[in-house]
């Protein structure tokens, strides 16, 4: 039986007979959990794109080709983004304080999580990129990158799907 993991009702039946667990309580937890799990990725994404915005003051930057500062500037705008889908929820439950939203929260925060860390595995992606480029050319960069897509993309995507698929 696949859930719907945007339904934050999806679960009510199970969660009740195994947790004993009304509604309320289900999404007091899931709005736990998540603010669990965006407190690991803020704080690495929030340090990557801080060094990002270093890296025009460093005296090789100028060194850096026209593609080079192109994929630079991709890079930082997908970190910066990033950074900003992943504290969204948190400044979507100031918005929404008191106005008894919490589905909506849980919902609208599992929607910017996902969004987040694919933004976050491309930022980290395009700095690989960046520094095998520079490092050891265009085709160590190429598979570098290429590399570092799948392992996201399998870490992240693949075997939770996968998992999701079996339960």
């Amino acid at each position: 039986m696949t859930r719907d993991v945007d339904d934050v009702n999806s679960d009510s039946s199970w969660n009740r007979d195994a947790r004993d667990e009304a509604p309320i309580e289900r999404l007091d937890r899931n709005w736990g959990d998540l603010l669990q799990e965006l407190r690991v990725v803020q704080t690495g994404v929030q340090l990557l794109t801080g060094l990002l915005l270093t890296v025009p003051f460093q005296s090789r930057f100028d060194d850096l080709s026209g593609s080079q500062r192109v994929l630079y500037l991709v890079t930082l705008s997908l970190s910066a983004a990033a950074t900003g889908m992943l504290i969204a929820p948190v400044a979507m439950h100031r918005v929404l304080f008191r106005q008894h939203a919490r589905a909506e929260l849980v919902g609208a925060g599992q929607r910017f999580a996902i969004g987040g860390l694919t933004l976050l595995g491309l930022a980290v992606t395009g700095v690989i990129v960046l520094i095998f480029d520079v490092v050891a050319g265009t085709t160590a960069a190429i598979i570098a990158g290429a590399v570092c897509l799948v392992v996201f993309g399998l870490l992240w995507a693949a075997i939770p799907l996968i998992l999701r698929a079996r339960t």
